[in-house]
């Protein structure tokens, strides 16, 4: 009985440890852990613990210095297997603020989302009908539930500054400010994109998402004569004795459904 009673100390010893390393464990430790899943992101001049770690240097794939790193990871992951992550990412061209809990980026639940972005940095990853978009995305997203990356529950609001499309033919064709509303429950996604009432373009649409669907419809014209902009906008849809373009897209199942065009 002796023996066991001094095995079973002995085990309970060992876990306490195990715990206390991994409660106190320096961020840098699990760096090489997270190499493979970070896409090839590399972070550098990491310090703190994993729960609230900071990291000096953030390295796109491209080689690209995206910033500075914060984050904080609540100890519920060790405890209950909830866990809640806070991050923030400060850098010229890249700023993002976040908190996520879940498993997942994902399939989690975010909230006080915070993004600018310079499009000039994610352009090889975006791409917008009739070419490249060009200017500076901001993001505000009280809240947005995900399941395998798509939003279930969504509340954002987006806004385009200085935006352009670098064109094949056209050149760059400068739209000005546009902003875009999105809300969403079960799935179902429903937006409305707009301009600032100032810019180039005048444009005012309605959008519907959903996993098996979408539908897109708006009229646009050029506030002033702009031949770079109306040939542009010309190859969207039908434009009217006005010269307002009505553009008309829909794909998946609603592409079977009456009012549009297949986009």
């Amino acid at each position: 009985m002796k023996h066991w009673r001094i095995a079973l100390a002995g085990l309970l010893g060992l876990l306490l440890i195990g715990f206390a390393l991994v409660w106190f464990m320096p961020a840098r430790w699990v760096l090489p852990l997270l190499a493979g899943r970070l896409g090839g992101i590399h972070l550098q001049q990491v310090s703190g613990l994993i729960w609230d770690g900071h990291a000096g240097r953030v390295v796109s794939a491209k080689g690209e210095d995206l910033g500075r790193l914060d984050w904080q990871l609540s100890r519920g992951a060790l405890l209950r297997g909830d866990p809640e992550c806070l991050v923030d990412l400060q850098g010229p061209r890249l700023q993002f603020h976040g908190r996520m809990q879940g498993r997942s980026a994902t399939d989690a639940r975010w909230t006080d989302v915070h993004m600018r972005a310079d499009l000039d940095l994610l352009n090889a990853h975006l791409a917008l009908p009739g070419g490249k978009p060009r200017g500076t995305l901001t993001a505000d997203i009280p809240k947005a539930q995900l399941q395998g990356g798509w939003p279930l529950v969504l509340d954002a609001r987006l806004e385009w500054q200085d935006a352009s499309l670098r064109t094949p033919r056209q050149g760059d064709v400068l739209l000005g400010t546009l902003r875009l509303t999105m809300h969403g429950s079960s799935g179902v996604i429903d937006g409305h994109l707009y301009d600032s009432g100032r810019g180039p373009l005048r444009i005012d649409g309605g959008l519907q998402l959903s996993p098996l669907a979408w539908r897109f419809n708006a009229i646009a014209a050029p506030r002033e004569p702009t031949p770079a902009l109306t040939r542009w906008l010309a190859a969207f849809g039908p434009v009217d004795a006005d010269g307002v373009t009505h553009i008309h897209y829909t794909g998946g199942l609603a592409a079977t459904m009456p009012g549009g065009n297949h986009g």
